[in-house]
């Protein structure tokens, strides 16, 4: 199969979350006793079947990162260069609709933040922008890259879906991976949420993995936005995307981020709540299932669920982050995309992960592929 697509429109969502809630804790016993997962167990590990055997999913997914990973916990920062945006995004701060001044940062003022993150100690960047093809199309994303990537390690981003010549000009400049998240693989949830813009293209978003992947980017990064709909089915279909995509592009690297919907100037009200305990489960669902697979974690989540998540299967975190343009240095008041939840410093992010035995992680995870072998 030449696209996701193609193996996405076999399923039926309604069909997949019944067989999800259907599975029993033989099933779940059974998924936590084999070392190779299929789709069926990691079915069952998210299954209300799963809930009483979280505590050994989290002793496994420990075990599983520590062994891969050894104690290490790589750090970046996101720094966002836009919040102009052409789409009606019903969760979004930077929502066209949404009456708020609008900023781009120029060169100046990218190197002033990117002056302030350095000084933090940051090597690995995560650059964002709203979706504006116009403002910040693949020029400006080009010439931002160019701007900084002699002081980065790794540079990724997060922003519109492009296409695949589009993205192969990216690489050849610099880029290291981006992050794409489908928000919602439920088809008619997604045009409820993106009435308005290119995003409202279902089709376009859920084939620019397939398009990074041939465009052969290093690393690719998925993700559902928890609350648009149930988490479960969503999380089978980021797992199942995961799955084809590392077959069909077997020399990109893959991460995980596990955004749930968070506070932002329009207020949209979750449809679907995912408690702690969901989350957890899911993590370490997602540990179990792939123990390669990097795991990210953002300041969305507490300080309490931070702390605890960072032992049981997490390999990458964010600290400090500012989700609005110029937030760290040039412009610290203006509206965010979203509230931060974790607001602590960068210097009691490393003081927490140390306190834990991990080792912060600046540079990239080649310095520690044997950490689990030496």
């Amino acid at each position: 199969m030449s696209h996701f697509k193609d193996l996405f429109d076999t399923y039926n969502w309604d069909i997949t979350l019944k067989s999800i809630y259907d599975k029993t804790a033989l099933e779940v016993s059974a998924a936590l006793s084999k070392d190779k997962l299929d789709m069926e167990d990691f079915k069952a590990l998210l299954s209300p079947a799963a809930q009483p055997f979280i505590e050994e999913m989290a002793q496994k997914s420990q075990l599983l990162t520590k062994k891969r990973f050894g104690n290490t916990m790589q750090m970046y920062v996101p720094m966002y260069l836009s919040n102009e945006c052409q789409n009606i995004c019903t969760y979004c701060g930077f929502s066209m609709t949404n009456k708020i001044p609008r900023r781009t940062l120029t060169d100046a003022e990218i190197l002033k933040e990117v002056a302030f993150l350095k000084a933090k100690g940051y090597d690995h960047i995560l650059l964002v922008t709203g979706e504006a093809n116009r403002t910040v199309g693949v020029e400006y994303l080009k010439n931002a890259i160019q701007l900084i990537r002699a002081q980065f390690s790794n540079i990724t981003i997060e922003v519109q879906p492009l296409d695949q010549d589009e993205y192969e000009l990216l690489v050849e400049n610099g880029l290291y991976a981006v992050l794409v998240y489908q928000e919602t693989y439920h088809r008619e949830e997604y045009k409820k949420h993106h009435p308005k813009g290119r995003k409202s293209n279902f089709d376009y978003r859920l084939d620019t993995p397939d398009r990074l992947g041939k465009a052969g980017i290093h690393k690719i990064g998925l993700g559902a936005l928890f609350g648009l709909e149930d988490w479960r089915a969503d999380s089978f279909f980021t797992a199942l995307h995961l799955k084809y995509l590392q077959k069909n592009y077997w020399k990109t690297k893959y991460s995980i981020s596990f955004p749930r919907l968070r506070p932002h100037s329009s207020g949209l009200e979750p449809k679907v709540e995912m408690t702690d305990a969901d989350l957890v489960q899911l993590i370490c669902a997602f540990r179990l299932f792939d123990e390669d697979i990097e795991l990210s974690m953002s300041t969305r989540e507490s300080e309490l669920f931070r702390d605890h998540i960072v032992e049981l299967g997490i390999t990458s975190i964010s600290a400090e982050s500012k989700t609005n343009p110029g937030g760290y240095s040039v412009e610290p008041q203006s509206l965010e995309q979203f509230e931060i939840s974790d607001e602590r410093s960068t210097e009691e992010i490393v003081s927490m992960l140390k306190s834990k035995d991990l080792e912060v992680v600046w540079k990239d995870w080649e310095h520690f592929e044997n950490a689990s072998t030496s």
